[in-house]
């Protein structure tokens, strides 16, 4: 058995889960062995179920393909995403740690300016165990870190601030554009080195990214769904995107935000797709109509406000899920599909995370080791 190259605390090892979601050999968690290896990986396969997807000796994992999602969840699998990185939402439900970090299976590890490799997911673990400040800004961004506090003027009662229930990571190289621009910038890449933490408002949104990202499961798991696309629906990588923004849009706690790694296009090594680099036709026409409709229904998510008699996130989510299909069906058909499958994903949630289900035998998939 392969051991780690070197050794690394592992903070909060029996509560986080890693998911990725995948098509290919996951020859990526190499370079991530030293920070990835303590911790318990869920690989959720997607495309072809028949494939067999190679994981590096030594990890503690269990991969669920298209099958097992169709198995553990019968008539609602249709809520999970076929050909688009939104399958991954499928191993936030059979989670049951309380944190969850995900990251795609093209992202490698950065380094900052001295040249020292970055711990992704330290950061983000740390992230998610400081409090953020999403009523009132401090000028020095983050008040929590070493050698910082809050500057003066900033009101002492709303210094504790409040549980941080989403980390979002940021990257190196290939900047995340949608179609129409990357088209026009193919070459562009991000060199800047960002080091800040910030929290983002409360009633602000953000485009969120799911290649990065770490959150809170007992907070926020419930609202973390990434929709229905890719196969079948004419939009796709809006996802991650639109968990964001229903996200934000459900919970005042808030998020950080820290950049923490750096994503490379796959080499020659690889069989697949570069990423946001040599799209197919069907991706860019899915990216540009997820552009379409993304400008068009900004404006009912950020007056999205739960009414008083919803006392669970869930119940938030199902009110909004009505709210899409009523104002945002008008706009395109699309959202009476995404409004139904927003249902089935709370009844999903619901039938894994039920007491019942919590004392009855644990759902597996395939192990690895």
């Amino acid at each position: 058995m392969a051991q780690p190259s070197s050794h690394v605390t592992a903070p909060l090892k029996d509560e986080l889960d890693i998911v990725i979601p995948t098509i290919r050999n996951l020859d990526f968690l190499e370079q991530w062995r030293p920070f990835f290896q303590p911790y318990h990986l869920i690989i959720v396969q997607d495309g072809d179920p028949s494939k067999n997807i190679l994981v590096p000796d030594g990890f503690d994992c269990e991969l669920y393909n298209r099958n097992d999602v169709n198995r553990v969840l019968g008539p609602k699998s249709s809520c999970i995403s076929f050909k688009d990185s939104a399958c991954r939402c499928f191993g936030f439900l059979v989670s049951k740690k309380k944190y969850i970090f995900t990251i795609d299976d093209d992202c490698f590890v950065g380094k900052n300016p001295s040249g020292k490799e970055i711990n992704a997911l330290a950061q983000h673990i740390q992230n998610l165990l400081t409090p953020s400040t999403p009523f009132f800004f401090n000028t020095l961004y983050d008040p929590f870190r070493e050698g910082v506090d809050f500057v003066r003027g900033y009101p002492f009662s709303l210094r504790g601030g409040v549980p941080t229930a989403i980390s979002h990571g940021l990257w190196l190289n290939i900047p995340d554009y949608d179609a129409p621009t990357q088209l026009v910038k193919p070459l562009e890449r991000n060199t800047r080195y960002v080091d800040a933490v910030l929290t983002i408002p409360k009633g602000t949104l953000f485009p969120m990214c799911g290649m990065n990202l770490a959150f809170d499961r007992e907070l926020i798991g419930p609202a973390m769904y990434f929709g229905l696309m890719g196969d079948g629906q004419p939009i796709g990588r809006y996802d991650d995107m639109w968990a964001g923004w229903c996200a934000k849009n459900l919970t005042a706690i808030s998020c950080a935000n820290s950049h923490l790694i750096d994503k490379i296009e796959e080499t020659e090594t690889h069989d697949g797709i570069q990423w946001q680099g040599e799209q197919s036709i069907r991706e860019f026409e899915e990216g540009i109509q997820g552009h379409i409709l993304a400008g068009r229904h900004h404006p009912i998510l950020p007056i999205c406000c739960p009414s008083k008699r919803c006392t669970t996130l869930q119940q938030c989510y199902l009110e909004l899920s009505k709210l899409v299909k009523e104002k945002l069906s008008p706009v395109d058909p699309y959202f009476n599909k995404l409004g139904d499958a927003m249902v089935t994903w709370i009844e999903a949630w619901d039938l894994l995370n039920s007491p019942a289900q919590e004392a009855a035998a644990p759902v597996d998939g395939v192990k690895k080791n």
